[in-house]
């Protein structure tokens, strides 16, 4: 646990009192002897490429975001019609413009099975044989944090680490924190002034109380200027400690340090008035949440990778769930809620990554947990299905322009070789780790490797 007295008064003991750093386990020991060095070159055998997980809870349908089937009768076909897109003949659902005009950067997977259609979190939490964040497993690996920036190596993002008036993020179905048989210092950093943030740091500045994200960096920003003059003491190796630990970690969370015109692109609050939703439904919260967060969680995502996480999750509130009951919305109607903040976050996303050279550095993947029924139910929804669901990639260097696989005439199996959770899962691990060097480090998990032996999706590796 981090522990920092009076910042009038500290003295170098007093700021080494750390051993494991909550902020995801920093070892100051591996700051002094790696300040600056990337983990790839640090002996780690993980790449220098890093994770976004955008998981959209609830289960999303694979007809009205990209696989319309317009040919299909009126009950079975894509309740918001179809829009053309860069790929010739591929068309997506009617709500995406933005991400049709760039299906020629994306990977779609129309046959991909999530299994079974329950409502978890599988896969960004895995099930098969360890229930941990896939983030906790790299972080396994990498080790909590990165050693040039102290940022943790593994983030998860809920609506609330952007608007604390957000609701809580949804734990019924599974816990995205979970570092499952990893240790502690791999689990998810949550940085929503909740969480592990306040459990895992005690910081005794003269503030009343650290009530919320706002406040915890205002305490950095105190306790940096009340130790300027020891920090100017301290060698070269222990400044560069200082520095991350209470400067480059804590602004990278802080969008207030972000350009105005960026964090005005990403913004999807104003994309409609959330005034306008019917609040019937029980989940109209949830679907405001999504408008006022889901650009911003998306520009968190890219500020955290690009000092240093390798892993990020990133989940709206349960807002994709549109059986048209008590709870929640028809398909149309809860599609013009839901799509047009995710087809300009996603968007405005890859093009910033790919204007700062981070394109295939970054590999995108966007799924729910399960897909929806093949016919429309006599309320105007769907209903849940694990035969077949929605999938895209895009960036990590995979290809770029490529719909994998078929599905059947009424959307709802594969019509070619199934892509499965563990496929996958074996897309992603072949992201974050260099595998061969991974299969001779002594001390890497069973589960680790577990990962790594799982077939990639085919047609986007070897």
């Amino acid at each position: 646990m981090l522990r920092i007295g009076d910042p009038a008064r500290i003295g170098r003991r007093d700021f080494l009192q750390i051993g494991g750093l909550a902020l995801g386990g920093l070892s100051l020991s591996s700051l002094f002897t790696q300040a600056g060095v990337p983990l790839s070159q640090a002996g780690k055998p993980v790449t220098d490429k890093a994770v976004v997980f955008l998981f959209l809870h609830g289960g999303p349908s694979q007809f009205e975001t990209f696989d319309p089937k317009m040919t299909a009768p009126a009950e079975i076909r894509s309740a918001t019609g179809e829009i053309p897109t860069s790929i010739p003949g591929v068309t997506f659902g009617s709500s995406f413009p933005k991400l049709a005009k760039m299906a020629d950067r994306l990977a779609i997977v129309r046959s991909y099975v999530p299994g079974d259609a329950n409502h978890d979190i599988k896969p960004i939490v895995s099930k098969d044989g360890f229930s941990a964040n896939l983030g906790s497993a790299y972080a396994s690996v990498a080790g909590g944090n990165d050693p040039s920036s102290g940022m943790p190596t593994n983030v998860v993002l809920f609506p609330r680490s952007v608007d604390p008036n957000a609701g809580v993020e949804q734990a019924g179905f599974g816990k995205f924190i979970s570092n499952g048989p990893f240790a502690a210092s791999a689990a998810p950093f949550q940085p929503d002034g909740g969480g592990s943030l306040r459990k895992d740091m005690k910081l005794n500045l003269s503030l009343d109380r650290l009530d919320d994200r706002r406040a915890l960096l205002n305490g950095f920003d105190q306790l940096k200027r009340g130790m300027e003059s020891e920090a100017e003491a301290m060698e070269t190796s222990r400044q560069k400690a200082f520095s991350i630990l209470l400067g480059g970690v804590g602004e990278a969370f802080d969008l207030g340090k972000e350009d105005e015109k960026t964090v005005e692109r990403y913004d999807t609050s104003k994309l409609f008035n959330v005034e306008k939703i019917d609040k019937k439904w029980n989940n109209h919260k949830h679907y405001a949440d999504n408008a006022r967060t889901l650009g911003k969680l998306l520009l968190l995502a890219r500020r955290v990778v690009e000092r240093g996480a390798g892993f990020v999750t990133v989940t709206t509130n349960f807002v994709w769930d549109m059986h048209a009951d008590n709870n929640n919305a028809t398909m149309t109607e809860g599609m013009s809620y839901m799509a047009p903040s995710l087809d300009h976050a996603v968007s405005v996303f890859l093009d910033d990554l790919r204007a700062r050279g981070m394109e295939d550095k970054v590999l995108l993947v966007v799924c729910g947990e399960m897909g929806r029924t093949p016919r429309i139910n006599q309320r105007g929804g769907r209903d849940h299905w694990g035969n077949l669901g929605p999938l895209l990639l895009a960036g990590g260097g995979l290809p770029q322009g490529v719909v994998i696989g078929k599905s059947s005439a009424n959307g709802g199996d594969p019509n070619s070789d199934p892509v499965r959770i563990p496929n996958l899962i074996g897309t992603i691990a072949h992201t974050m780790f260099d595998v061969g060097k991974l299969r001779v480090t002594r001390g890497v998990s069973r589960e680790v490797m577990t990962m790594a032996d799982y077939t990639p999706i085919q047609g986007l590796h070897g």
